[in-house]
């Protein structure tokens, strides 16, 4: 015959410490005045017990889920799941847990995550996407925080990486090794991290008293934009090719360095003066942007890239929804810092 045990109960941890199931609740959650001797010697009876806090009852108690709903417009993941990593281990530190959602740009499949979320009662809700190009605000009565992607409603909460300070870290960079004809190759036309980083590189290099080798070139975030990039950048820096395998004349470039909008630009940019025969660095140094590994470790030579810090940008968004559900919310854009990568391709 099986002998079951029944749960430990919030009267066993009171009759243990020697208190009231009242003061059990205000202990472990954190909540009224007790002496801290007393918080500990209770969290301690709980611990020698086994006590684990029916949910339902918590929330009953202080009328919170302790969960957060982190809804994304992405699929692949390949921005957002870094920064709900981030936000989930913040969340986990503050005992709280996380529903995870994609609505893959489906109106109808985000309303249908936003009533799901309200009927498990979150306390919030982080919402992050797969460019930081701005968003329509969600609408709910529930604490918000946009991650990567902005709100265009200027009093919502927002934290989205700082392209400017990445393309200023790269500038700095190349110049420091004496490169001074920068070219820059870049993503999407119109889209805000592609517009940034181009706009950056401009700013900076007049700050130093020095100008791009040629206006910025825009086109796909891939690396067949970036080859194909490379032959109308050189032909419009007049850079002489001969011979049947296109080989350009070395002594004839007009440019030393070729910034570029991502890691996928920026390995078919150094496939391509492989192919012509420039030498990378030795003639012209190449960097990437948002240290995406595959393809930066991949490049021959490895990539000197900028990593965006999703994870801390994750644990950003989750300290302000906290703060926010705490009632200290937060309004407007928080950018946050990017690191410099470098490896041999500079």
């Amino acid at each position: 015959m099986t002998n079951l045990q029944r749960p430990v109960r919030i009267t066993d941890v009171a009759a243990l410490a020697g208190v009231s199931p009242g003061t059990v609740s205000k202990a472990l959650n954190n909540t009224g005045s007790l002496k801290e001797s007393t918080r500990q010697r209770i969290k301690a009876a709980a611990e020698q017990l086994g006590f684990v806090p029916d949910p339902d009852a918590r929330w009953l108690a202080a009328r919170r889920s302790y969960t957060v709903g982190l809804l994304s417009v992405d699929a692949a993941g390949r921005f957002s799941i870094p920064v709900m990593l981030g936000a989930e281990n913040a969340l986990a530190a503050g005992e709280m847990s996380a529903l995870m959602a994609t609505t893959r740009y489906d109106p109808v499949r985000e309303a249908y995550h936003l009533k799901t979320f309200r009927a498990r009662r979150v306390d919030g809700i982080i919402v992050t996407g797969r460019t930081t190009d701005p968003r329509p605000p969600i609408r709910t009565d529930i604490p918000v925080v946009y991650a990567f992607a902005p709100s265009t409603d200027t009093s919502d909460a927002s934290v989205v990486p700082d392209d400017a300070d990445g393309m200023a870290k790269i500038i700095d960079h190349l110049l420091d090794r004496g490169r001074r004809r920068i070219a820059h190759i870049g993503g999407r036309p119109h889209k805000h991290a592609s517009e940034v980083r181009a706009d950056t590189a401009v700013s900076v290099l007049k700050e130093r008293g020095l100008t791009l080798a040629a206006p910025p070139l825009f086109g796909e975030w891939s690396e067949e934009w970036g080859r194909r990039a490379v032959d109308q950048l050189l032909a419009g820096l007049g850079a002489r090719t001969t011979g049947p395998d296109r080989r350009t004349d070395q002594d004839d470039l007009g440019v030393d360095a070729i910034t570029c909008g991502s890691d996928q630009i920026a390995r078919g940019v150094t496939d391509r003066l492989r192919e012509l025969g420039i030498g990378v660095p030795e003639r012209i140094a190449v960097t990437g942007f948002d240290n995406w590994e595959v393809m930066a470790l991949a490049s021959r030579p490895p990539l000197t890239t900028i990593d965006l810090l999703l994870e801390d940008l994750g644990r950003r968004a989750a300290e302000l929804l906290l703060d926010a559900i705490g009632g200290r919310p937060h309004h407007g854009i928080e950018l946050t810092p990017m690191e410099l990568v470098p490896r041999a391709s500079t």
